[in-house]
């Protein structure tokens, strides 16, 4: 009976930004197939398969030396027969892969071949202190206690859901997938509970002639400028309720995947966070809203203006909470 295969390669960014990898090795190796090194890159499988003829075509590595053949077994109970690749074949389709995550490895690689140029070595701190050779993956213990953290801290609703956003294990604030994911996500849970984007809620529940320019809740004894330009200050009760618990359904879902050992990329949590909102019977926003952030500014200049005067004539400068 072939021997089942057990490993993992994972290649994260570092909260420091540094890129790093771990291994789960057998045999003093590791063996993913096609799709999984896919995933591993962030490719398609057909790239992955191109690369690969190349690399055989090219002599750049042996074919009989890197691939091993095994039976699998498929969704439908039948066996497959199911080509595995080893670590020289991995870090070579590393070396080829023009994606974000290609040129992540690149980077760790070229780090390390560096290091080993200029000291004659490579030193890796952990397994040192560990005096031993890396057989598991930390990597989801230390995730583990990130997200768990995240989860426990005192910072708002939505700084938790972008600090998950920042676990992914591809996270790199500079790629479009970062800044749309930053620049959406507060107006997807807001138009989840209120039908409404944040400048949408801000230009139609603001209104100098309410109590506290409609406000609910704010910070500080006077409304600034600031403060009245942030959505969730306007939210009731009930609103306000609604939302923390479908932050908290979602941080709960993060907390799970990493302890399911689940790798997240940032396209993952992108899909995940419709397919949340649509699991909860929630309306999903597929656009940026009828009123832009530069048009709700204009409305909160006017009518903080129109509020202010109403108090320097009733002989008040304050707006104290309700």
């Amino acid at each position: 009976m072939k021997p089942k295969i057990d490993s993992q390669i994972i290649l994260y960014q570092a909260p420091d930004g540094q890129t790093k990898i771990e291994v789960k090795l057998q045999d003093e190796t590791v063996w993913l197939i096609q799709a999984q090194m896919a995933e591993l890159f962030q490719t398609t499988k057909q790239n992955v398969s191109l690369h690969i003829k190349n690399i055989f075509s090219e002599k750049e590595l042996d074919e009989n030396s890197v691939v091993k053949e095994y039976l699998t077994t498929a969704v439908d109970g039948k066996k497959y027969s199911t080509l595995y690749y080893n670590l020289d074949l991995i870090i070579s389709v590393g070396y080829r892969i023009n994606s974000h995550r290609g040129t992540q490895f690149r980077i760790w690689a070229t780090k390390q071949l560096r290091e080993y140029i200029v000291k004659g070595f490579v030193m890796d701190d952990r397994r040192l202190e560990e005096g031993k050779t890396l057989h598991g993956i930390n990597y989801f213990n230390e995730l583990l206690e990130r997200v768990r953290a995240i989860r426990a801290s005192e910072r708002n609703f939505y700084e938790k859901v972008r600090d998950t956003f920042a676990t992914s294990i591809d996270y790199d604030s500079k790629v479009e997938t970062a800044k749309d994911f930053y620049s959406t996500v507060q107006n997807k849970f807001h138009f989840a509970i209120t039908g409404l984007t944040a400048a949408e809620i801000v230009t139609k529940r603001i209104d100098s002639k309410k109590p506290s320019l409609g406000l609910t809740n704010w910070i500080g004894e006077i409304i600034t400028r600031q403060q009245a330009e942030i959505a969730k200050n306007y939210l009731e009760e009930t609103e306000l309720r609604q939302l923390k618990l479908l932050v908290e359904q979602f941080l709960a879902y993060a907390e799970l995947q990493v302890e399911r050992k689940n790798p997240m990329y940032m396209s993952d949590w992108k899909r995940k966070l419709d397919e949340f909102m649509n699991l909860n019977d929630l309306e999903i926003l597929t656009n940026k809203g009828a009123i832009s952030h530069e048009e709700m500014q204009k409305k909160v200049k006017a009518e903080l203006v129109k509020f202010t005067t109403k108090q320097i004539k009733g002989g008040s400068r304050k707006s104290k909470k309700i």
